[in-house]
């Protein structure tokens, strides 16, 4: 199974305090793979990682490396790698314009003109999203009148709308209720299809439910990572067990 992203020793420190301790791992392509772990193990650091986000923060001093496909992403520009590895929040964060200008700000940042071309990306990444039928009528409409959930579908749509090879997701479900939570799993199950996803999420069971590899971090560390259904079923480090049985975290 191809690899898209191969992370080789790669250490964070942040203020002088490492945040990531010799991290290697792959990632494949067109699979989603969730990250957990508890809180302050490293998760959002490693992710911020993936697409240069992370050294946008003060004081950081990154070792190791990250090869996308081929390329190792210190060779590329953030704006640049940004177009490839697409990255949504934790808290839904649609610009304060019309769903239709959210929809084609990257396009058009990244060149394009044409309004036919950027009107078809608007319908087809809501689509991939599963909230063309929904908003369809009102592309006008202020995104920030759309409710919690379909602002989190907006924002994932719009991180499509760059093609990006592979989605980041930080704890996209954390601020949604069990409803809207389950559009959000049933769509990224569907995405994976035509996108490599990562997802780190603190939800144990939505990990198992929709997640193909999982990746195991505690204290900076990657303590073990493999099938989902073999990390839970059995773990091969004890701390894993303990951390999926609740006994920490």
């Amino acid at each position: 199974m191809e690899n898209i992203l191969k992370i080789k020793d790669l250490e964070v420190e942040i203020d002088n305090r490492k945040i990531l301790k010799k991290i290697n791992l792959d990632i494949k392509k067109n699979k989603i793979t969730a990250i957990i772990g508890p809180s302050g193990c490293g998760k959002t650091t490693f992710l911020k990682s993936l697409n240069h986000l992370i050294q946008e923060e003060n004081n950081v001093k990154i070792n190791g490396d990250i090869f996308l496909g081929e390329k190792n992403i210190k060779n590329i520009e953030g704006e640049i790698l940004r177009k490839h590895i697409g990255l949504v929040s934790q808290t839904p964060t649609p610009f304060p314009f019309s769903i239709y200008k959210n929809m084609t700000y990257a396009p058009i940042y990244y060149g394009e003109k044409d309004k036919k071309v950027l009107d078809k990306i608007v319908k087809e990444k809501l689509e991939d999203a599963g909230l063309y039928e929904e908003v369809a009528d009102d592309l006008k409409k202020s995104a920030l009148k759309l409710s919690g959930g379909q602002q989190q579908r907006l924002c994932i749509a719009r991180a499509l709308t760059s093609d990006p090879e592979i989605l980041l997701l930080d704890e996209p479900c954390s601020a949604l209720d069990v409803q809207n939570t389950n559009k959000i799993e049933n769509l990224l199950k569907k995405l994976s299809n035509k996108y490599t996803i990562v997802i780190v999420t603190h939800n144990l069971f939505q990990a198992k439910r929709i997640s193909d590899y999982i990746a195991f971090f505690l204290d900076g560390q990657l303590i073990e990572m493999g099938e989902t259904d073999k990390i839970f079923s059995s773990p091969k480090d004890k701390r894993t067990e303990e951390y999926i049985k609740g006994i920490y975290g």
